[in-house]
């Protein structure tokens, strides 16, 4: 593999691009108008126009973006995530044009991209779910009694979804039929399938992913699980490897699950498998996510794997050239997603201008981003800034190195989610590792960031006082060796 076209933007291309980089392998950019000035697109070897801003006449066009390979002679197409990167319809017209998609086969992505038909396949192998319907179902009736042979409070989620989009929770019988309609309306708009299905709600999850690689050689392995619990509208914003309550059993009974899951569909490639964990620590199949994971660093740390070059020699025919026994976890890594949202805002997004743009430095700590000072911050895009990920020892070292890396951190021109990590590394809850998705509803609210906001006032001002004194104490001191001297002086004149 020689060239290496990046179907995707900002920080996750560039970080594809370094790694193929140090493979010795070319990279071409794709860019929306918007993007022309992006550090990604003057990293590149080669860089292509593809459309104006908005995704949908740019990066979601799969003809244009293979229209780019044959223009620059690239010889395979890495998706990132979001955009393409599981959509089965672009992985065919890749393998239809001749060209390699880094990913997974259609088929497997086709199966797994619908909740539905993932647990028909898990199910093979026996893997444990959460109990509720097997089937999508329209019928409100029919849904309605299903509900109740489940047990309130239920879940509704739409078997074609993710990001939390057309979800529903269901405390009470009453309510069901307008979340119900809700959530159809929600994931039909969102995904153009309305299908849903119904699972009992867990009422404390912990949101537990298993890394997987796939070789096309029938060799599978899992690099140990993330915890993703600290999540917003369903979506995350922290995640750690590895979790703080899994025992070594537990680990490895999820790890053969995962791998069971990636085998059901002859996997190959990097891919995420899901699992929610109960009180119990008992755990339950979600879904398979069939691409490379927004919060793959944390796993490359403690491992001491680049997914991305496995990912580029896996679609190279390359067998993978360690074992699961190979496999060891070392240390412990955090990462932080800085959003460009405003906590005291229920994280609405913000846009603006980088006025200030300063990323934190030294041992521990690494940041994935794809900006720089005095850029804007697009509205028609995610608004991740970056990630910041820091590494330790062990956890408490991880979230000391986080909370200083924070502070060094300058971001101004925007609201950012730096203040929220902050707040939740110093939290009892985190620090000692009793929390679920639920971290956000219970502990934090706008008047938590005003607050440690007002502490930090606070103690810059005792800081700054106690300066002040100690500066007119040196001025003092220093007035009266002088006074001192000169009368040393005099004294010895007579």
């Amino acid at each position: 593999m020689k060239k290496i076209l990046i179907a995707n933007r900002g920080e996750i291309a560039l970080r594809i691009m370094r790694s193929a980089r140090e493979m010795n392998i070319k990279t071409v950019a794709v860019f929306s108008e918007a993007d022309r000035n992006a550090l990604h697109v003057r990293y590149a070897d080669e860089a292509i126009c593809i459309g104006p801003a908005p995704s949908n006449q740019s990066y979601l066009l799969g003809e244009k973006i293979i229209d780019a390979c044959k223009q620059t002679g690239a010889e395979a197409i890495h998706p990132g995530y979001g955009f393409l990167s599981e959509n089965a319809r672009f992985a065919k017209m890749v393998a239809d044009a001749g060209l390699i998609l880094i990913g997974p086969s259609p088929e497997a992505m086709e199966i797994m991209g619908n909740k539905l038909s993932a647990k028909a396949a898990a199910l093979k192998y026996n893997i444990p779910m959460v109990p509720g319907t097997e089937e999508a179902i329209t019928n409100v009736n029919e849904a309605k009694e299903r509900a109740i042979e489940v047990g309130f409070p239920i879940l509704i989620k739409a078997a074609a979804g993710g990001g939390g989009k057309g979800m529903r929770i269901v405390e009470k019988v009453e309510d069901f039929e307008e979340q119900m309609q809700l959530a159809v309306s929600e994931a039909t708009s969102a995904f153009g399938d309305g299908s849903v299905f119904i699972e009992r709600y867990v009422t404390s999850p912990r949101h537990i992913e298993i890394q997987v690689l796939g070789d096309c050689h029938g060799n599978i392995v899992h690099l140990f699980e993330r915890e993703c619990s600290v999540q917003r509208r369903h979506q995350k914003v922290i995640e750690e490897a590895p979790s703080s309550v899994l025992t070594e059993e537990i680990r490895q009974k999820m790890g053969k699950c995962a791998v069971d899951v990636a085998r059901s569909v002859n996997y190959t490639g990097a891919g995420t498998v899901e699992f929610i964990l109960d009180e119990n620590l008992d755990f339950f199949f979600l879904e398979m996510n069939t691409r490379l994971q927004v919060e793959h660093p944390v796993t490359e740390l403690i491992t001491g794997i680049d997914l991305v070059k496995e990912q580029i020699k896996i679609a190279s025919d390359e067998a993978l050239s360690f074992s699961q026994e190979d496999l060891k976890i070392n240390g412990h890594a955090i990462e932080l997603r800085v959003y460009a949202e405003d906590p005291n805002n229920n994280f609405l997004p913000d846009i603006g201008t980088l006025q200030t743009y300063k990323t934190p430095k030294g041992n521990g700590v690494r940041v994935d981003d794809g900006f720089e000072q005095g850029m804007e911050i697009p509205i028609y895009y995610d608004p991740m800034i970056a990630k910041l990920i820091t590494f330790g020892k062990d956890r408490e070292e991880a979230i000391e190195r986080m909370v200083r890396a924070i502070e060094e951190y300058e971001i101004t021109g925007i609201e950012t989610t730096l203040g929220f990590g902050t707040f939740v590394m110093q939290h009892e809850a985190f620090k000692t590792g009793k929390f679920d998705t639920h971290f956000v509803n219970k502990y934090f609210n706008a008047e938590s960031l005003k607050a440690e906001d007002e502490t930090e006032a606070l103690i810059a001002a005792v800081i700054a006082a106690q300066l002040f004194q100690k500066d007119a104490d040196v001025v003092a001191n220093s007035q009266n060796d002088k006074n001192s001297s000169d009368w040393r002086k005099n004294r010895l004149k007579y």
